[in-house]
């Protein structure tokens, strides 16, 4: 069984100092990617343990966004954003790896005001049709914050929050044509009917405790590994961010057992 891991640390500084690495260790996963790492090189040094190789995207901009993946399985190739040098945010690593690609992934934020929308529509039709790309030469497995409750079961108050950013009409529907396009929500494809089932909780008092949340960090798989996917977990009490980790288990692909 391979074990992969994601998580939005919200800053992985700031998360360290809260447990990170208590979690990571208890984890043992053989992939564990993070999102919005919020630093820049040399800003943090993870001792891991040998067996750990350490890919990181940082954005230009200090103190924002950013991705890295932890993983025990040497890649074939890595890749930093959908275009070479187009992406300043560190949003995206791909790693290629004998029988499937992982693409973690950090997806930009709407915002509140919903000023960034329309550039969050352009990456979306990028991202998918770069994913469809992937998935023609080997299977895909999507993970990261994708900033987005696909459908009402997927937030606590879905009527209050109709067309607030995360839950846009615009929003969920890229989220359904990337998944029409061939892929598989792992966490409704084996739980389809769990609700208060919660990834993201603001930090607004009573809020986790009350179980408030959204679901908008995923494990996403191209639908041919759907045989292959065994569990799908979402760690809500694990704290350290306002996210939580989430866990996907699949069988063992004989080149990537370690």
């Amino acid at each position: 069984m391979t074990k992969l891991v994601s998580w939005n640390v919200n800053g992985l500084r700031a998360c360290v100092s809260k447990g990170f690495m208590n979690y990571f260790k208890e984890a043992a996963a053989d992939i564990f990617c993070v999102q919005e790492t919020k630093l820049q090189e040399g800003q943090i040094l993870l001792d891991l343990g040998e067996a750990y190789e350490q890919y990181w995207n940082y954005a230009v901009k200090k103190g924002y966004s950013g991705t890295a993946v932890f993983t025990k399985i040497k890649p074939l190739s890595v890749r930093y954003g959908m275009e070479v040098d187009s992406e300043p945010e560190g949003r995206m690593i791909t790693l290629e790896f004998a029988d499937f690609y992982l693409v973690n992934v950090y997806t930009p934020n709407a915002k509140r005001d919903l000023t960034r929308l329309d550039y969050r529509m352009e990456w979306e039709d990028r991202f998918r049709s770069y994913l469809q790309e992937l998935d023609k030469r080997k299977p895909v497995l999507v993970c990261g914050d994708l900033n987005v409750a696909h459908q009402e079961i997927d937030l606590k108050n879905a009527k209050a929050n109709r067309g607030n950013s995360g839950f846009t009409d615009e929003e969920r529907g890229r989220m359904t044509e990337l998944l029409e396009s061939g892929f598989i929500d792992s966490f409704r494809h084996l739980h389809p009917d769990q609700e208060g089932a919660y990834t993201w909780w603001s930090y607004m008092p009573k809020i986790r405790e009350r179980n408030v949340g959204w679901r908008i960090d995923y494990f996403l798989a191209s639908s041919r590994l759907a045989p292959q996917l065994k569990m799908a977990g979402i760690e809500c009490n694990v704290m350290g961010s306002d996210h939580c980790p989430v866990v996907l288990q699949l069988e063992d692909i004989p080149q990537l057992s370690v």
